[in-house]
């Protein structure tokens, strides 16, 4: 009889038999490996948790105040009942990773969701070698073809300021942990105008770098004024 794989898909998700570990798992498990804290990764309920410690405070707001989280920083291993794991860049959201794992020369990398170009909110995506790769496929069919995101935020800028000069404030819409990140962090590179986004999407970006004075969170209190704003969904 065969050995099994090093990576099995089962109906809790990706586990690794030799290591007792889930790897972004479906359901409550003994050891959760996370590769970041979108809700379809990070799931509530697992006795303990690891996770890279970029993304430590964003994992800790998803899972709550109770959750066992361990950490590693990126390219650093542990041993997990003899089998090495280590965290490595994935260029997603702050924190994001993919998973590296290896037993006796064999490697296996679960990348998780990851881009490669990269963006100010996180570290870049770091290419991993190994023997077998899996990788998330959302958008993996040929007929998605993405611009350049300096295209996108142009797109965006010429956008604003036609608002701006027509007296219309301006709002986007964008998923609270990603997407408003990379807006804000767009926006601010121009270091022109004033950006309001909710405290959700405040919190990447204060983990990564000191506020830029350019930003205001939203509130009852709030009496600037705002040029463009950018709502969490």
């Amino acid at each position: 009889m065969s050995e099994p794989a090093l990576i099995e898909e089962t109906p809790s998700g990706l586990f690794c038999r030799r290591g007792g570990f889930y790897i972004d798992p479906w359901g409550k498990v003994d050891k959760a490996v996370i590769t970041h804290a979108h809700a379809d990764h990070a799931r509530p309920g697992s006795r303990s948790y690891l996770a890279s410690y970029e993304g430590r405070r964003i994992l800790r707001s998803r899972l709550g105040p109770s959750a066992v989280i361990e950490t590693l920083k990126y390219g650093e291993p542990a041993l997990i009942n003899g089998v090495r794991v280590s965290l490595h860049p994935a260029g997603h959201v702050l924190g994001s990773a993919q998973v590296r794992v290896e037993y006796q020369g064999e490697i296996w990398v679960i990348s998780g969701d990851y881009k490669t170009e990269p963006d100010p909110t996180c570290t870049a995506f770091d290419p991993v070698r190994c023997h077998t790769f899996v990788t998330e496929s959302t958008f993996g069919l040929p007929i998605y073809r993405w611009p350049q995101q300096q295209t996108i935020f142009d797109d965006i800028n010429q956008w604003w300021l036609q608002c701006r000069d027509a007296g219309i404030p301006a709002v986007i819409f964008a998923y609270s942990l990603g997407k408003a990140q990379r807006l804000i962090a767009g926006r601010m590179r121009r270091r022109s105008g004033r950006v309001a986004h909710h405290a959700v999407a405040r919190l990447a970006v204060d983990e990564k770098r000191p506020p830029a004075p350019a930003a205001t969170r939203t509130g009852r209190a709030a009496s600037v004024p705002v040029e463009l704003g950018v709502a969490s969904v």
